[in-house]
């Protein structure tokens, strides 16, 4: 069992003035103790969660503590998009007309499906239908 993290819970982690605080708070505790398999995520996805935090928050430290928290971790596996993955990705972005996700969606996807993964934590209703999401 594994579970793929995905951006927005690592943003709202890391924002106490996020909505979604207290939830991704709840969801990382359950998968730091193991409830959803090992974690996965992207650098894509590390990428777009720093990045976020600091356009959202206006905090350099918080995006800083937040990149920290994700990279540093040994808890988290850090997945690189190689060519691979992005071909796939690409293809499913140009697929995906009626889907409201990104790029950076789409290289999850690719990489889910590539490690067999079943599940994605993420706030983006973009995945439902695509895999289960826990949210």
């Amino acid at each position: 069992m594994a579970v793929f993290v995905d951006t927005g819970i690592f943003v709202a982690l890391h924002n106490a003035d996020d909505d979604f605080h207290s939830r991704s708070k709840e969801l990382m505790k359950q998968a730091l103790k193991s409830d959803f398999g090992r974690i996965f995520t992207s650098d894509y996805v590390i990428d777009e969660a720093i990045t976020t935090a600091l356009v959202r928050t206006k905090k350099h430290d918080l995006a800083l503590d937040l990149g920290r928290f994700i990279i540093e971790s040994p808890r988290i596996t850090k997945v690189w998009v190689g060519e691979d993955s992005f071909e796939a990705a690409w293809k499913k972005f140009s697929m995906f007309k009626d889907k409201p996700l990104s790029f950076t969606d789409c290289t999850s996807i690719a990489i889910i499906e590539a490690k067999g993964i079943k599940q994605i934590m993420s706030f983006d209703r973009g995945f439902d239908g695509l895999i289960t999401r826990i949210c």
